[in-house]
């Protein structure tokens, strides 16, 4: 079988699920692994894909995502057998593993990983749940409403989004924030790559919001990083929140 993804957080999960040899293009945002990452053809960005290179590969089965991909470049492999994922939330995570599982013949090792995850995560002992808003880009400023999976996993980490009355990905003012006064701001390190020096610009202007600096992929990556983003939560919460 040779398989393609369209998305860097499937394809750290087919690496984990042990297809070495079968995938043959990743994407340019596909950073984990890194041996893949320099080493697999890479077949554009997950929003501007090179369809003339992935028909060169001939792939057999081309893993895609709703949200992350575009929609008109899909349409144009249909030709090929084209899996489009759809992940909104922690559960719908643990479904995709298991459905890519069955599909790339790894159905044991998936199990073995939701299994491995929901153990990660029943362990997981949270305080108290502060409330917080999630910046995913500025200039606009942009935020995440209920229907994401970002959503979810803030829900689980120990924080209660203060946008979670609006869908999917919301342009915000500091005026909006300044109304909601949540108790944490986070920044996180993808899709817009929030530094030190952003928190050092939005202090005076939310002087009464703990701003904090969070990885992206713990929050935003469906699949074998939520290994991870378990115990990355349970640091966040025993750090920082007090």
């Amino acid at each position: 079988m040779k398989i393609i993804s369209l998305i860097p957080s499937i394809t750290e999960l087919l690496f984990d699920l042990g297809l070495e040899d079968e995938v043959v293009g990743i994407t340019k945002f596909c950073v984990h692994p890194q041996t893949w990452f320099r080493n697999k053809t890479r077949i554009g960005g997950p929003k501007s894909i090179d369809i003339e290179k992935i028909n060169l590969l001939q792939p057999d089965l081309i893993i895609a995502n709703k949200e992350e991909n575009v929609k008109e470049q899909i349409e144009q492999l249909q030709s090929r057998n084209v899996i489009v994922t759809d992940v909104n939330n922690y559960e719908e995570a643990l479904e995709m593993i298991q459905s890519v599982g069955r599909l790339v013949r790894k159905e044991v090792e998936a199990l073995h990983l939701i299994k491995s995850i929901q153990q990660k995560f029943s362990s997981l002992q949270i305080k108290e749940q502060k409330t917080a808003a999630y910046l995913i880009w500025k200039a606009p400023y942009m935020t995440i409403g209920h229907d994401t999976f970002i959503h979810s996993m803030m829900e689980r980490a120990g924080f209660k989004n203060v946008f979670s009355q609006w869908n999917r990905y919301p342009t915000i003012t500091i005026d909006e924030l300044k109304n909601l006064q949540p108790e944490y701001i986070l920044l996180s390190s993808e899709p817009y790559p929030f530094k030190q020096k952003h928190i050092e610009e939005l202090s005076p202007m939310l002087p009464h919001q703990k701003m904090m600096l969070v990885d992206g992929e713990m929050f935003s990556w469906y699949g074998s990083r939520m290994l991870l983003a378990a115990e990355y939560f349970g640091q966040l919460s025993s750090n920082y929140i007090d």
